[in-house]
């Protein structure tokens, strides 16, 4: 079945009943002033913004955009891009390509020019819907742009080279397009990237999509009067497929634009949140205001809330026992996933196993796990080696790459690139990653591109780039920079020159020393990790 097919389930059967909610707390609507159809209220008390649909509406909407998508000649098997900050569009949207048989590519929002141009021409788009932030962007490569024949731009006054997709798409018809979807047709098309920073385009089937609204429900009991508050973006894997258990559920989800201690607990306590999916830093947030005593939890209506879990990053076992010493009556659950295995939930700890805090758990549902030595082989519990895995949310391919596909996927299994060991119990803990990625507040940073970039500097002779531990965004770049002999620089200098990086990839440490290199003109990075992190990267590096 196709995973459309829930959304038109729960449209027939919870026709008036709220589906998706936005909150802007930043009171910032002026983008959105256009939906007219949508319950507008703003609390100017609380400097508030909210918006809402119905499962109805919302499958209205996707029928319209995948209708629009239609007259512009979309058909089964292209790609339609999404370059938008979460707001209330972006599921309907999504949804709506899906139902023309198309494949839905998010984009990071985070990503700079030339980054969008290499996605949409590696996953050969031919339609892009993106908002206003990300215009100057989109001029900056449009004249270098192949293939794309139509842009859709979703806010009031669009730039002259894009359609406008609030005009267009109340004109189209609200039926849902005759397409034929099945298990094994193409649905998406996600990215990710290992050490070298060049991004793959990870393709999904609707099979797979379904396979992970099934695992999602099944961690996490999602039940139809659940409320499930959704803060990360939703490009990304995690969120979506966390959120996909509402679906499955009929249940309602809050999207929250920010990330305040304050708003949060403010969504959870008007919105009726029972389950929120955090970060690491925004755990930490929370906890550091309310020991400050800048917000008190019985200021809120929070006794609904049954379930906090994590993931994207490593989690430190002290602040689950710090959040469960303020919300003793929470459940707690961690997620381990990749985007090739259509994100969280291939490995999961399980609110029954709080003992095991530190673990990110055994197979999910409907996953297999092994830990395998260099040759394939299974280790013996203890033992470290590769954690591999098998199930139906793994990724078709990496799109047009054969050779990297043939590198991770071997006999149905993905093998993760993380280096993890099992208890006699069978709970899997991560021990380090192969990889170099930095994964800071949930965001993956890759080395090379900070590394490539420092070695512009006119004082820079070598640099090496590495994640070191941190209390609240589980990880910060951290550069260890060889000055070239004679050459000065400050940290300062360092710094400014960074400003040319976007913020999220500008080192957060600066060590001038010289870059240990081994016999071959590798950068020994297990070295430094062990210099300038010590003991504290081994608790921190407890799940992704």
């Amino acid at each position: 079945m196709a995973i459309t097919e829930f959304l038109e389930r729960n449209a027939k059967l919870y026709p008036t009943e709220v589906s998706l909610v936005e909150i802007n707390p930043e009171n910032q609507p002026d983008r959105n002033l256009s939906w007219r159809e949508y319950n507008l209220i703003v609390a100017s008390s609380q400097g508030r913004y909210r918006r809402e649909m119905t499962w109805k509406e919302f499958d209205t909407k996707a029928n319209r955009f995948a209708n629009l998508l239609l007259t512009r000649g979309i058909k089964k098997g292209d790609k339609v891009a999404i370059l938008l900050m979460n707001c209330l569009e972006w599921l309907p949207i999504y949804f709506g390509i899906l139902k023309t048989g198309a494949l839905a590519v998010p984009m990071n929002y985070r990503y700079t020019s030339e980054e969008i141009k290499y996605c949409l021409e590696l996953a050969e788009v031919k339609t892009l819907v993106f908002g206003p932030e990300f215009t100057e962007r989109i001029e900056q490569v449009l004249a270098g742009l192949k293939g794309i024949r139509t842009f859709f731009f979703v806010g009031e006054n669009p730039p002259g080279f894009a359609d406008s997709y609030e005009d267009l798409v109340k004109y189209c018809s609200s039926t849902a397009p005759a397409v034929d979807l099945r298990d094994e047709d193409d649905a998406a098309i996600y990215f990710s990237s290992g050490t070298t920073g060049f991004p793959k385009a990870i393709l999904h089937s609707h099979g797979g999509l379904v396979s992970s609204c099934r695992t999602e429900q099944n961690h996490h009991s999602q039940t139809h009067d659940d409320v499930f508050l959704c803060i990360p973006p939703l490009y990304h894997t995690g969120a979506k497929m966390h959120w996909f258990g509402s679906l499955l559920a009929g249940g309602k989800a809050v999207i929250l634009r920010g990330v305040k201690p304050e708003w949060i607990l403010q969504a959870v306590s008007d919105e009726g949140a029972t389950i929120v999916w955090l970060l690491v830093p925004w755990a930490q947030d929370i906890l550091d205001a309310i020991e400050r005593g800048d917000i008190r939890p019985e200021d809120y209506h929070l006794s609904q809330w049954r379930l906090m879990h994590i993931g994207a990053q490593p989690v430190p076992p002290s602040l689950i026992k710090r959040w469960l010493q303020v919300f003793p009556h929470h459940q707690y659950d961690t997620n381990y996933g990749l985007s090739e295995s259509l994100g969280p939930g291939c490995v999961h700890l399980g609110v029954e196993n709080i003992h095991k805090v530190g673990a990110i758990g055994k197979a999910g549902y409907l996953w297999e796990t092994a830990i395998v030595n260099d040759m394939g082989e299974h280790v013996v519990p203890g033992e470290v080696g590769e954690l591999i895995v098998r199930g139906p949310g793994v990724m078709k391919c990496y799109y047009n790459n054969p050779q990297a596909t043939a590198e991770v996927l071997r006999d149905g299994w993905l093998y993760t690139g993380d280096v993890a060991r099992m208890d006699e119990e069978g709970f899997i803990y991560l021990v380090d990653r192969k990889k170099d990625v930095i994964i800071s507040g949930g965001e993956n940073i890759y080395p090379v591109q900070i590394e490539d970039f420092l070695r512009a500097h006119e004082s820079v002779k070598d640099v090496a780039v590495i994640g070191m531990p941190d209390d609240r965004l589980g990880e910060i770049a951290a550069a260890i920079i060889e000055l070239k002999e004679g050459a000065a620089a400050t940290e300062e200098d360092i710094n400014n020159f960074c400003l040319g990086l976007p913020r999220y990839k500008r080192p957060r440490k600066i060590i001038f020393t010289r870059v240990p290199r081994n016999p071959t003109g590798k950068i020994e990075k297990p070295r430094l990790r062990e210099m300038y992190c010590g003991a504290r990267l081994v608790e921190a590096q407890t799940t992704k």
